[in-house]
């Protein structure tokens, strides 16, 4: 996955409208998911040219303008449902309050850009005004322990009906089938899932048995899950430069110079662990890092050179695919190949040396002798 996940900030504005703010005004629950999937519109991109989205996507839908300006789309469309819609089918239902709404729907705006911060795969907060990528390094784009927190709260909240709770089931299953089928989670990650699950569960089945739960003791559970995930985010992020900094530590003592950025990426649903990348002046060293291992970095002994500065690199890196490719990568590296008489020059990002899965560069092939650009196209 090359984002935070859809999911994950669908829940996080339900999660806060479960913790009192759907009090503030009708629709005010609508409002803040909304605001809170609305930056993603620019998912619009990857149906296009894949290279030409990686350099457009989490731009002016994720920049602190946006902030202010995707709510004056979301609020029209809630006033107008609740005029024509809501209030028709209960005349005497009180008005949505459109400057509420507009102020929720921003603050929901904000909260994913917070959130698409904290992974390594970044986002450009100062759009339009900088262009520059940031990065949190804190969370796996895809985090399970954020699912069932958020979305813990969520479904305690709104599962009361039956429907509700059949709609509900099926989406922790699908949930639960990411958790138990990809190559990154470990065991130990899926049995606390199940865990944490059936905790969820175990609550909703007791409130049942009670005759529901009130929404007073409703909302102190959603403010604790959200007390929960914000507490591990801060932890996650908190600990990252300390990391960097033993990290830095460890390589100068091997007489490894660091020249740039380190980078803990996170590891799916192991947040104590990382892969490491860190910037030096010949390409980048890789590693494993690990809290509670000892030691608890380890380099490993194959160095990743960048080669950016070769010619054939360098010619290829003029082509349109490879420019948006580089705009969006943050630590680029070419592999480059002689066959024949051609020259294949592969982009990468060294974020996804460590492990499968990721997301490859174009391959551009040129002539070996005038290295001009024969063709490019999607690495394999």
């Amino acid at each position: 996955m090359d984002a935070m996940d859809p999911v994950a900030h669908a829940f996080s504005g339900s999660a806060a409208a479960a913790a009192g703010l759907r009090r503030v005004t009708p629709l005010a629950t609508a409002a803040l998911v909304l605001g809170a999937i609305a930056p993603d519109i620019d998912a619009v991109l990857m149906f296009g040219d894949e290279f030409h989205a990686l350099a457009h996507r989490r731009g002016l839908t994720h920049g602190i303008a946006a902030v202010f300006a995707l709510p004056l789309f979301i609020v029209p469309v809630l006033v107008a449902w609740d005029r024509y819609v809501r209030r028709r089918r209960d005349p005497a239902a009180a008005p949505a309050l459109p400057v509420a709404l507009y102020w929720l729907a921003a603050a929901a705006v904000a909260l994913h850009l917070a959130f698409d911060w904290i992974n390594n795969y970044g986002v450009r907060l100062l759009m339009p005004f900088d262009g520059r990528w940031s990065y949190g390094d804190a969370l796996f784009v895809i985090d399970p322990w954020l699912w069932l927190l958020l979305g813990g709260v969520s479904f305690l909240a709104w599962s009361a009906r039956t429907p509700a709770l059949a709609a509900w089931s099926a989406l922790w299953l699908l949930l639960s089938w990411p958790v138990f089928t990809s190559e990154l989670v470990g065991a130990s990650a899926r049995a606390l899932w199940v865990i944490g699950l059936a905790g969820i569960v175990m609550i909703r089945w007791r409130w049942r048995g009670q005759g529901g739960c009130s929404p007073v003791r409703q909302e102190m559970l959603a403010r604790v899950g959200l007390g929960l995930a914000i507490a591990y985010i801060l932890l996650a992020v908190a600990a990252n430069a300390p990391a960097r900094r033993e990290i830095a530590a460890v390589l100068a003592g091997e007489g490894i110079a660091v020249s740039g950025r380190i980078m803990i990426a996170p590891v799916p649903g192991r947040p104590l662990a990382g892969f490491v990348v860190a910037e030096t002046p010949a390409g980048y060293v890789l590693g494993d890092w690990h809290w509670r291992a000892q030691p608890r970095f380890e380099v490993r002994r194959n160095p990743l050179p960048a080669r950016l500065d070769r010619p054939e690199v360098v010619a290829a890196a003029a082509t349109p695919a490879a420019r948006d490719f580089l705009t969006w990568s943050r630590f680029p590296y070419a592999e480059v190949e002689t066959a024949g008489d051609d020259v294949f020059v592969r982009f990468r990002d060294a974020r996804y040396a460590g492990g499968r899965g990721g997301i490859p560069g174009p391959t551009v092939r040129l002539a070996a002798g005038s290295l001009s650009v024969l063709d490019e196209r999607a690495s394999d």
